[in-house]
């Protein structure tokens, strides 16, 4: 990510004005992001071509941006809304947000008023060859967790524990209110953390 990001009233005047270096400054700085997003709601086979329709569509709606939010912000809903909209006719999924219930249910008491987890799983040593491969066997069991969550709750957790947003902006970025952000949040970390206590427990 690019660590010289200018601030949104020095970039936006000049994305408007058609600045190649500030469009060069912006893709460098969000793009990954946005595909990370994509992925979580579409899955990774039409990540890339679900950024690129974002990217035409920040392009095409900047004129209109009212800055009620960060540009970052505001770049992620579009490319929420663009995921979504494409979830919906590739017709893979009834809802975005409801899934069949996980047969393993996590105690809501592990988790603070905050959504973190009040007693974190062990940390996981991989000193050894076989430390290494239960290591990756684990990383394997998680990301075969994250598949299995509904793409809202998906999206949800990638952008607040992967890649830090804060909920205010989950919530603008998802369009949920705050409430049903914290519970996909919530919902979602259940789910993770039911995978990890399950794979220690072979």
């Amino acid at each position: 990510m690019n660590q010289q990001l200018p601030s949104d009233d020095e970039l936006i005047p000049r994305l408007l004005a058609h600045d190649e270096t500030a469009y060069t400054q912006v893709v460098s700085a969000y793009h990954g992001l946005m595909v990370h997003l994509a992925r979580a709601i579409v899955g990774p086979a039409i990540a890339d071509e679900v950024a690129q329709e974002a990217w035409l569509a920040v392009i095409r709606a900047l004129p209109r941006f009212e800055r009620r939010s960060s540009l970052k912000t505001w770049i992620l809903r579009i490319v929420s809304n663009t995921a979504k909209t494409r979830l919906r006719h590739e017709s893979r999924t009834v809802s975005l947000e409801d899934a069949p219930a996980s047969r393993a249910n996590t105690d809501p008491s592990q988790f603070n008023a905050s959504g973190r987890w009040a007693s974190p799983p062990t940390v996981w040593h991989a000193d050894t060859p076989d430390d290494l491969l239960a290591s990756q066997e684990l990383r394997t069991c998680i990301d075969a967790a994250l598949r299995t969550l509904p793409p809202l709750q998906r999206a949800a957790l990638t952008l607040r524990d992967m890649q830090g947003l804060n909920m205010e902006s989950i919530c603008k970025v998802l369009e949920v209110s705050e409430s049903n952000g914290r519970v996909l949040l919530h919902r979602a970390r259940n789910r993770v953390h039911a995978a990890i206590e399950e794979f220690y427990q072979r």
